[in-house]
């Protein structure tokens, strides 16, 4: 089957005459309408399409790369956790300490219509537990969209926002 561009098409059908497209338009909607033997006539002046023509997409270029990259810098969290992260998902790349781990906790947040690094709601009850001085921000792009996410662990809810994310932030345990 070769692929016939639009405005070829639009012309091949326009020389066709009156009776011809009368005919069409008298057919039975559930019999396919029969091709008039003029368009071949019409479209043998055609250049032939190529095999594949039009099958392939354009190649890539470097401003379409959309991909999940995140940076995450941690303070506050402890030796050894603290530090500036890279992490790109899709495929897992980057010098975050356990790449392939965030990417996993990323993806099983990540959920159609929900903002994946949504802030805990104003209205939220949350108990009143202090997990610590740590905070993390995260920035960056995650499914297409831009990242600009504060974390912190000043009560129960934002204990629990920070612990989703592990282990795109660090695993600090529960509050004693």
């Amino acid at each position: 089957m070769s692929v016939v561009p639009r405005g070829v098409l639009v012309s091949a059908l326009a020389a066709l005459s009156v009776p011809s497209l009368s005919a069409l338009a008298a057919a039975p909607a559930t019999a396919a309408p029969a091709a008039p033997a003029a368009t071949s006539a019409h479209l043998a002046h055609l250049a032939p399409t190529p095999p594949g023509a039009g099958l392939m997409p354009p190649p890539a270029r470097p401003e379409d790369e959309t991909g999940d990259h995140l940076t995450v810098v941690v303070r506050q969290a402890g030796r050894g956790l603290d530090g500036t992260y890279q992490v790109t998902c899709h495929p897992t790349a980057g010098n975050h300490p356990d790449a392939a781990g965030a990417c996993r906790a990323l993806d099983a947040n990540t959920q159609w219509g929900r903002d994946t690094f949504a802030p805990v709601a104003p209205d939220s009850v949350c108990t009143m537990v202090y997990g610590g001085p740590a905070t993390a921000r995260v920035t960056g792009t995650w499914a297409g969209r831009p990242v600009d996410a504060a974390y912190e662990r000043g009560n129960g809810c934002e204990i629990t926002r920070w612990d989703r994310m592990v282990p795109l932030l660090p695993d600090l345990g529960s509050p004693a």
